[in-house]
């Protein structure tokens, strides 16, 4: 069974860090995109930070010079890490990514980590 497992959420004040990972595990050929988002209650979910699996990011501009993603193919794991966290990064964040499984691509959503940053 194919599944990503978040890991790293938590509480911290705001100026602090905290790091997120995403591994893949199951039968995968390979890993293309994977990124994060994050929802807070009532709102849409939302792009946080994206990266190919040539290693291109991108980000929205409200985390931009704050958040840097990265990834390891070899593990199949997507990182977040998040620096000068701020009250308004609260939300829960998720992990995507588009593996390849017995030669189709899906697409795939963690169970969701909660990130709060108290003022």
């Amino acid at each position: 069974q194919v599944q990503l497992v978040e890991s790293g959420g938590g509480t911290v004040q705001a100026g602090g860090s905290l790091r997120l990972s995403c591994a893949a595990s199951g039968s995968i050929s390979s890993t293309n995109a994977m990124g994060w988002y994050r929802q807070v209650p009532g709102n849409q979910r939302e792009l946080v930070a994206a990266i190919t699996s040539g290693g291109s990011t991108n980000y929205a501009d409200s985390v931009k010079g704050r958040f840097t993603i990265s990834r390891d193919n070899a593990k199949n794991t997507v990182y977040l890490q998040m620096n000068s966290l701020k009250p308004e990064d609260t939300a829960v964040y998720y992990c995507n990514a588009n593996l390849r499984i017995f030669g189709t691509i899906r697409n795939y959503w963690g169970q969701g980590t909660q990130v709060s940053v108290s003022s």
